[in-house]
C-alpha cells in the first residue's frame, strides 16, 4: 500500500471549521483536540476576506508547529502558499492536483476530495498522497455532494485503489470502528470534535484515535 508523504500522519484528521466550533475559542479547542490524538489539521474557511484567512491561518499554523502537527489549506493554494502550509485538500471543482504539485512542489502534501469510484479509477491520481472519500454518511457539513459513499462503496474503494483512503462526512465515535474495517486508512472529523461541548472535545478525540489505532494495529498484526 502506498504510504503517505513523509512526515504526514492523518489517522485522525481534523478539519477544523471556525462555522462549527461551539462554545470555546478556536485556539482553545485545537489545542484540545491535539493533545488528546489529532495527528493532522485542515483549516476551512469559507466565509470571510483573503485577508482574514490568511490571518486565522496563521494563527493556526503557530500553534501547529509547536505542537509539530501538519497544516493543510483546504481549496486555496494561494493561502497555502502565503502561510507556509504543509499542504492543501482539494475538490474536484478546485484547481487541479497537478497544477498545486507544480505550485507547492514535491514537498507538499496534497489531498483529493472523490466523490464517485469513477474519479478514482479513470484518473491519473500518482502524485496525489491521499483521497478523501466522502461524504461517507450524511452530514450538515458539505453541501452538494453527489451522495453518500458508506461503508459499503468504501470497500468496494479499497479493492480497486492502493491509494491512502482518509473517510470523511458524518463520522462519529459510534460508526468510526466500522470505517475503519471498511477499509479507511484515516478519519477526518469536524463537528464530533469541533462542535462538541468543552469536556467533549478531548473525550471524542481520544476514543477516535483508540479506535484508529486499534484497527491499524490489527492490520499490521494480520501482514506482519
Amino acid at each position: 500500500m502506498r504510504n503517505f508523504h513523509p512526515g504526514f500522519d492523518p489517522r485522525l484528521y481534523l478539519v477544523l471549521d471556525p462555522l462549527f466550533v461551539r462554545g470555546q475559542e478556536i485556539e482553545i479547542a485545537l489545542v484540545r483536540a491535539i493533545e488528546n490524538g489529532v495527528t493532522a489539521v485542515q483549516l476551512r474557511e469559507k466565509n470571510c476576506s483573503n485577508e482574514e484567512f490568511i490571518s486565522l491561518a496563521r494563527k493556526v499554523s503557530g500553534i501547529l508547529k509547536f505542537y509539530g502537527i501538519p497544516l493543510i489549506i483546504n481549496d486555496r493554494v494561494d493561502v497555502a502558499l502565503a502561510v507556509g502550509a504543509d499542504g492543501v485538500h482539494l475538490g474536484q471543482s478546485d484547481l487541479h492536483w497537478k497544477h498545486a504539485r507544480r505550485l507547492l512542489g514535491k514537498g507538499a502534501v496534497i489531498g483529493l476530495s472523490v466523490e464517485t469510484i469513477e474519479q478514482v479509477r479513470f484518473s491519473d491520481l500518482s502524485q496525489v498522497d491521499y483521497l478523501g472519500v466522502g461524504a461517507l454518511f450524511e452530514t450538515s457539513t458539505k453541501k452538494n455532494v453527489k451522495g453518500n459513499w458508506g461503508t459499503k462503496g468504501l470497500k468496494k474503494l479499497r479493492k480497486i485503489t492502493s491509494q491512502k483512503l482518509v473517510a470523511i462526512g458524518g463520522i462519529k465515535v459510534s460508526n468510526a470502528k466500522g470505517v475503519m474495517e471498511a477499509g479507511a486508512d484515516g478519519l477526518a472529523v469536524i463537528s464530533e470534535i469541533c462542535s462538541a461541548g468543552r469536556g467533549n472535545v478531548q473525550e471524542n478525540a481520544k476514543k477516535l484515535r483508540k479506535i484508529v489505532d486499534e484497527e491499524i494495529s490489527r492490520r499490521e498484526g494480520i501482514y506482519a
